[in-house]
């Protein structure tokens, strides 16, 4: 249920492209290690520990939204721990990132993977959804999020990060029926993991396709798309869904036509001419070079304002930066940004 507060909250009525006072704005990795509150709950714990304790990651979300003044909290997770129940061992090393014991071989490996029949196994989540539901402000809408197919599927067969993603795209090009198989069963997990966050309390959902970026136009749409597709279609019309592609302009009108009422956008498109392309009846999400948090504050000012040109005040633009906030950020340089996108946002 969503209440008279949300549904009239800038974050949702920029997802259906309706007038907002100011442009609203919220950042990728917004809790993260460049906060000092974060890394004082990280610091007692490991980071999967901090994904599976709904009590911390509360914390982090909750705090990352008020000390930025952003008009949505994103839930505190990763895209990755949905692989547990389907049969993966996930690690997070220690400068290393995740990584996956049990890859995915070859075709014969398939079998292995089962789609999350308890979806309780993931209660973990959910249970933090509800208490950052029911702490944030009322005109405050959270999101929820999980990985798009494809790159699930690649963490799974790669067993980690890849440079070329040479494994994924010897079976995806190989053996189409193996393919076919495994995306279908992380898409029936997804589809029952992001409803089972709305339905604790997420009023949007972002779906991040971090990895996408490495196809052709003509794989993509082949291999990726209708997955993807099926995914946000399992999501209800009046949920908004964030559709993120990282990596790759070419794939935008690809990336379009998979879906999502909002599309997010990495830095290397200019905004104005990607949304001409996914057209006016859809909104927007971006897109800053997050390395701009690295100039001084009247360079950062003018970027922020160039990216909100190029929205040139039409209804439907949510603000974020191209991609997440890095470890070494200056925290007082992301809040200022927020701060002038609510300035310079200001609809006249």
């Amino acid at each position: 249920m969503i209440t008279p507060a949300l549904h009239d909250s800038r974050f949702m009525r920029a997802a259906r492209c309706e007038p907002t006072d100011t442009t609203p704005i919220w950042i990728m990795r917004q809790a993260g290690r460049y906060l000092p509150e974060y890394m004082s709950v990280r610091s007692q714990v490991t980071f999967l520990d901090l994904c599976k304790r709904p009590e911390l990651a509360a914390e982090v979300t909750l705090t990352a939204r008020e000390v930025l003044d952003v008009d949505a909290a994103i839930l505190f997770a990763d895209l990755l721990p949905i692989l547990e129940p389907m049969g993966f061992h996930l690690e997070y090393q220690q400068g290393e990132g995740p990584v996956i014991h049990n890859p995915i071989i070859g075709a014969d490996d398939i079998d292995r993977v089962r789609p999350v029949d308890r979806i309780e196994d993931l209660g973990y989540v959910f249970e933090a959804v509800r208490l950052i539901r029911s702490q944030l402000p009322a005109d405050i809408p959270l999101l929820g999020f999980g990985g798009a197919p494809f790159t699930l599927a690649s963490y799974a067969i790669e067993g980690g990060g890849s440079r070329n993603y040479a494994k994924t795209k010897t079976l995806m090009f190989g053996d189409e029926g193996a393919w076919k198989s495994l995306m279908e069963r992380l898409v029936e997990s997804l589809g029952k993991y992001l409803n089972a966050q709305i339905d604790a309390g997420c009023q949007a959902v972002q779906i991040f396709d971090s990895w996408a970026g490495c196809l052709a136009p003509a794989d993509y749409r082949r291999y990726v798309m209708p997955y993807t597709k099926k995914l946000i279609d399992a999501i209800p019309d009046d949920v908004p869904v964030i559709n993120f592609l990282t990596g790759n302009p070419a794939l935008l009108p690809a990336q379009r036509d998979a879906g999502g009422q909002v599309i997010g956008l990495d830095w290397r498109v200019d905004l104005a001419d990607a949304w001409e392309t996914v057209g006016y009846d859809r909104a927007v999400q971006g897109n800053l070079d997050p390395m701009s948090l690295y100039a001084d504050l009247d360079t950062l000012r003018a970027r922020a304002k160039a990216v909100l040109d190029g929205a040139a005040g039409r209804p439907g633009h949510i603000f974020n930066l191209g991609h997440g906030v890095l470890p070494d950020f200056s925290p007082d340089k992301v809040k200022a940004l927020v701060q002038m996108v609510h300035e310079l946002g200001v609809r006249k």
